[in-house]
Order: structure tokens, then C-alpha cells, then sequence
């Protein structure tokens, strides 16, 4: 009898999670296929590919609001099994409001863990096929930054000449071993410099152990620098903020890539961002669970269904703000960013905790 209940509960609970997990997909494709139609609409391509890609952009999406889905499926499963007199049912065979709770909060858990660990990498392999697909029709297509194996290259557009800039890696507010071309408008080289560290925290780069090579009356000149400094449109705040794509990472590779990301020049807070806001989703899940518990199993009236989920949704939405806000603190160095990761998480837990001991005694 135990595992016919235990089942019943799984497969309920699991498929309004999946029928959420739809509409929040559907209605997500909806919104997201007018921006890439929009972004479309003066080049000349099929209608196909702004569906395809917001079809592989939705579920990146799909995770970060998955502690709202679960909320949802686990507030529509239990208003549903009290409306229906099952949850009478349920406790005439000794499931009590707790261990009903357990059940479903530790699956929400495993399910986090199991898209962390199966899904993630996936979704952060169509998140990289999407950004790279859209970085190819982007207009702004004479300002190019990319960074692969063979380290950071740059190409901006000046007034009568280009600028092709690669460097090994960076390193702080410094890049490392940079090389930069000045070509004229055909492309021909009009100098070459060569330079040990550079630092780009402002648009002026200061390079340091500097080798010029210019083309002087058709004669190719060497001198050496000790300091020298270049204009650019980017420095080190908008090159970092063009890398701090979440979606693109997945929890698997930084997991156990994490020395290897850093010595190829990933800032170190990115990564550390990226590891423990993956890192607390099942958490997250677990207590939006029990948050739902609280709302939907304080009371056996039907008529108290609107106001409970009305509240419940104010709830989650401000449970939402408050993370954000954290980690808003956390990226500004006002306080830890571990701290302002786990912070809601451990604020969301005791609350939840004081919460179902007193549905556990309804």
C-alpha cells in the first residue's frame, strides 16, 4: 500500500511539474520569438531561424525561474489533493502533513540535482550555439571580442585604420603578452606593437616593455618603450561584462574545471558566482517546496484557496527581490559573495522550518 501511495503522490506531483514546466516553455517562446523577429527583421533570413533560436534560448530560461515553477506545480498539487478529500485519504493511511511535505520537497531536491547535472550541460552548450549564432548577424559586426584557446582577440574599427589586438590571457585589471596590428583601410600592415603586460582598467592602456615596429618610407623600424599608452573603446568593465553569461557555463564544467577556467583568464568572482547560485538550486527548490506546504496546508477550507495563493505568489516574488538584492551586496563587495548566495537560502530555510512544524500539527 506504501508504494501505491508513494507512487500516486510521484507521478501527480511530477506531472504538474512538467505541465507548468510547458506553459512557463510555451509562454516563453511566445515573448522571446518577437525580440528575435525583431532583431530579423532587416536581414534576410528564414522565419525559421529566429523560432529556432528562441526555442534553444527558452530552456537556459526554464532553469533560472525553476524555483517558481516548482512552487507553482507544488501549490496547484497540494490545493488539489485537499479540494479533492485526498489529503483525508492520505492521513487515514498515516501520511501526516510533514511526511506528505518530505516526500515532495526531497524530490524537487534529486530533481535539482539531476538538471544540474544532466540537463545544465546541455542547456549551457545551446546557450553558446545561440550567442554565437546571434554575434553573427549582430550589426555591430566591425566591434568583435571573443575569447578562445588561443586567448583574448579584439577588433575595433578607428577613424582610418583597423586594430587587430591578441593577448595570451588576462590577468587582474592586465592583459598578458598582447600583440596589436594597425592596418590601414586595405588591410595593409601600418605597425605592429608588442607588449609584455598591459593594463586596460580605463579606456587608456598603459603597455609596459613595448616593441614598436612602423613602416617608415618604406623602411620597417624598430623602437622600444618602456611605457606606452593606446586608446580603446573597451577596458577592462566591458570586456568582463561581455564573458559574464551565466547560461553558457554549465555547473559539470566548472565543477571540474574550475583551476583550468582560471588559468585561462575567467575572473575569479564570475566563477565562484556561477558555482554557488548553481549550487544552492536544489536548496532553493527544497524550501520553495516547503514554502508552498505552508500555504496551501494551514487550513482544509476551500474557500481560502485565492487568498492563500495570492499570498503565496506575493511570497515568492519577494523571496525572488530579496536574492537578487543579496546578490547585488555580494557583487559589490559589500558584503561576502558566498554569503550573499547562501544568505537567502538559509533565511528562506528557517523560515520554512518554524512553517511546517505548524503544519505538522494540523
Amino acid at each position: 500500500m506504501n508504494n501505491i501511495i508513494l507512487n500516486y503522490l510521484l507521478k501527480n506531483f511530477l506531472r504538474l511539474f512538467f505541465v507548468v514546466t510547458f506553459v512557463a516553455y510555451c509562454f516563453g517562446m511566445i515573448l522571446n520569438l518577437f525580440e528575435e523577429v525583431e532583431f530579423f527583421k532587416n536581414i534576410n533570413v528564414s522565419i525559421l531561424t529566429p523560432l529556432l533560436l528562441t526555442s534553444i534560448f527558452i530552456p537556459s530560461m526554464i532553469i533560472k525561474i525553476l524555483p517558481f515553477i516548482i512552487f507553482i506545480s507544488s501549490t496547484w498539487f497540494m490545493l488539489r489533493i485537499r479540494n479533492n478529500k485526498d489529503l483525508l485519504t492520505l492521513k487515514a493511511f498515516g501520511y501526516s502533513n510533514l511526511k506528505i511535505f518530505f516526500i515532495l520537497a526531497l524530490t524537487s531536491f534529486f530533481l535539482g540535482c539531476l538538471i544540474l547535472i544532466f540537463l545544465n550541460p546541455i542547456t549551457s552548450k545551446m546557450s553558446k550555439y545561440y550567442e554565437k549564432t546571434k554575434s553573427g548577424y549582430s550589426r555591430d559586426i566591425d566591434h568583435l571580442v571573443t575569447f578562445n584557446r588561443n586567448g583574448l582577440w579584439i577588433k575595433e574599427n578607428l577613424d582610418n585604420k583597423q586594430r587587430i589586438i591578441s593577448a595570451s590571457k588576462p590577468s587582474g585589471f592586465d592583459l598578458i603578452n598582447l600583440t596589436i596590428f594597425h592596418l590601414d583601410k586595405k588591410s595593409n600592415l601600418i605597425e605592429k606593437i608588442i607588449s609584455k603586460r598591459a593594463n586596460i582598467e580605463k579606456n587608456k592602456w598603459n603597455l609596459q616593455e613595448v616593441t614598436v615596429f612602423k613602416y617608415t618610407d618604406g623602411i620597417l623600424v624598430e623602437k622600444n618603450f618602456d611605457n606606452y599608452s593606446i586608446n580603446s573603446i573597451y577596458n577592462f568593465e566591458k570586456i568582463n561584462s561581455l564573458f559574464k553569461n551565466f547560461d553558457t557555463m554549465s555547473f559539470v564544467d566548472i565543477l571540474f574545471n574550475y583551476e583550468n577556467l582560471l588559468n585561462n583568464g575567467y575572473n575569479k568572482n564570475f566563477l565562484n558566482q556561477s558555482l554557488h547560485t548553481m549550487l544552492s538550486l536544489p536548496f532553493f527548490l527544497f524550501f520553495m517546496t516547503a514554502l508552498a506546504s505552508i500555504f496551501s496546508m494551514n487550513t482544509l477550507k476551500k474557500s481560502n484557496n485565492f487568498k492563500l495563493i495570492t499570498l503565496g505568489l506575493i511570497t515568492c516574488v519577494l523571496t525572488f527581490y530579496l536574492k537578487d538584492l543579496s546578490l547585488a551586496l555580494g557583487q559589490t563587495d559589500r558584503i561576502s559573495l558566498k554569503l550573499a548566495i547562501w544568505a537567502p537560502v538559509a533565511a528562506l530555510g528557517f523560515f520554512t522550518f518554524i512553517g511546517v512544524l505548524q503544519i505538522n500539527e494540523k
